[in-house]
């Protein structure tokens, strides 16, 4: 069995859980197993101790995951903590483990003196969920900057693998294969010219006026339809600030796509807040995606 941060039956109100799996939501049940490596020996030595039948989750800051009162069945692997490397490899690439914050990406790129990595700064997970999902934000997403990615399989083995050998679009990744979950990645990037330093304060202060931050909130989680924006939707069927028990859909003079928390909420009034604001539209709800790593 491998050293690191290895849980049971962990309730989410357990300092592990909370911080990590539901940090944004901060509410849901227990992880039957809960495991936080130390580096890729210890995560691969894990791996090949799990039942291939057990179910397998990958999570990072949590910030794009809703645990129901039930539960996590299955084994939970946090990779924020433990894969944290990031550096510069030649003039304009990056080389970045999945754990770390994006937002510390878009710091880091910015000292390096290198553009188109602003977009970041918008994205409240780690890297690994950024490449999950393809996430974006103001008008960037992450796979335009990829080349390669490092993944870990099922069986705990390693391997490289190029960007254009997955399926890319928007909010959506096509993996080559079945459960490999994404280690690392190479980025390249451009020349940051001095509009670009102004950009980044530029976005963070749109950030600051249209974010609660500084609340219990999961960030904006409704996936755009096509030709429209979900926060258009919502604000237009008057769900803007529609309360359930203790889960609320943006607040007056803020962005309609946020989900925030208040005292006391369980899954059941946090989820039915979100399904009440997808259904206002004429627009399916969308299955939720098979989950390889969580922001992320």
């Amino acid at each position: 069995m491998p050293n690191g941060l290895l849980n049971t039956n962990v309730p989410r109100r357990r300092s592990t859980l909370k911080r990590t799996a539901v940090y944004a939501h901060s509410v849901g049940g227990s992880a039957d197993i809960f495991f936080t490596p130390r580096d890729r020996d210890e995560l691969g030595a894990f791996l090949r101790t799990l039942p291939p039948t057990t179910p397998l989750l990958w999570v990072g800051l949590g910030s794009n995951l809703l645990v129901r009162d039930g539960g996590i069945r299955g084994a939970v692997v946090c990779t924020h903590g433990a894969f944290r490397r990031l550096e510069r490899r030649g003039q304009l690439r990056v080389y970045c483990e999945s754990g770390v914050p994006c937002a510390r990406l878009m710091r880091q790129c910015a000292n390096w003196g290198l553009g188109q990595a602003e977009f970041f700064a918008g994205i409240p997970g780690t890297l690994g969920g950024a490449l999950a999902m393809n996430a974006g934000a103001f008008g960037g997403e992450t796979w335009r900057q990829v080349r390669s990615v490092e993944v870990i399989a099922r069986d705990g083995s390693l391997r490289v693998r190029a960007a254009d050998e997955y399926q890319v679009g928007y909010r959506r990744v096509g993996a080559p294969a079945n459960d490999e979950w994404f280690l690392a990645a190479e980025l390249e990037f451009v020349p940051r010219d001095a509009a670009a330093a102004g950009a980044v304060r530029e976005l963070a202060q749109r950030r600051k006026l249209t974010q609660p931050l500084g609340e219990w909130s999961c960030g904006s989680v409704f996936t755009n339809p096509p030709g429209d924006h979900a926060a258009r939707l919502i604000e237009t069927a008057g769900l803007k600030g529609t309360r359930i028990g203790g889960a609320v859909v943006g607040e007056e003079g803020r962005r309609g796509g946020y989900c925030q928390r208040k005292l006391g909420i369980e899954f059941r009034e946090h989820g039915a807040s979100k399904q009440r604001s997808e259904c206002s539209t004429s627009y399916p709800r969308k299955r939720a995606p098979r989950s390889r790593a969580v922001m992320s």
